[in-house]
């Protein structure tokens, strides 16, 4: 063999070596594609889980907005009887009289459409008539945290 054969081949040989190195870096910089389906899922079941987790508390969130208004309403029935010495005959006559500033909105059924108590008990001695005493949600579901039907509270 000559020299210059020789140093011929080397070179080609370098020249292959160039290219199959190119060839492994262009293969390692990129993801497979099981690499890229495992990512995927397990970026579903994050998202699954925090779905989950907001629908509780939307809903828990539903249930102490109608705990705090039923409190509250239930609150100024009792001051405008003891106050008026009557009870109030709807909802309308709280916020008419200021005891309340609105009928707020059921977030359960999100209408004012309150399932209202009428009973002939009177609170104090002083009052002359009897009328609303008490208010429910109008809603027919049950919470699941507490396992009670929405319109018991």
């Amino acid at each position: 063999m000559k020299l210059g054969s020789i140093s011929t081949m080397i070179g080609e040989q370098r020249q292959q070596n160039r290219g199959a190195r190119a060839l492994r870096g262009m293969r390692s910089a990129g993801f497979t594609l099981i690499e890229l389906m495992i990512v995927i899922m397990i970026i579903l079941i994050l998202a699954g889980i925090a779905a989950g987790r907001y629908e509780k508390s939307v809903l828990r969130a539903k249930e102490a907005t109608l705990k705090q208004d039923l409190f509250v309403m239930r609150q100024a029935i009792q001051q405008y009887t003891l106050d008026k010495q009557a009870a109030p005959a709807s909802l309308d006559d709280l916020v008419q009289a200021q005891y309340i500033s609105g009928i707020p909105t059921d977030p359960l059924t999100r209408n004012k459409d309150w399932h209202l108590d009428f009973e002939n008990v009177l609170l104090s001695p002083e009052q002359t008539s009897s009328g609303l005493t008490d208010v429910h949600s109008s809603s027919d579901g049950t919470s699941p945290f507490e396992n009670t039907p929405y319109n018991t509270w």
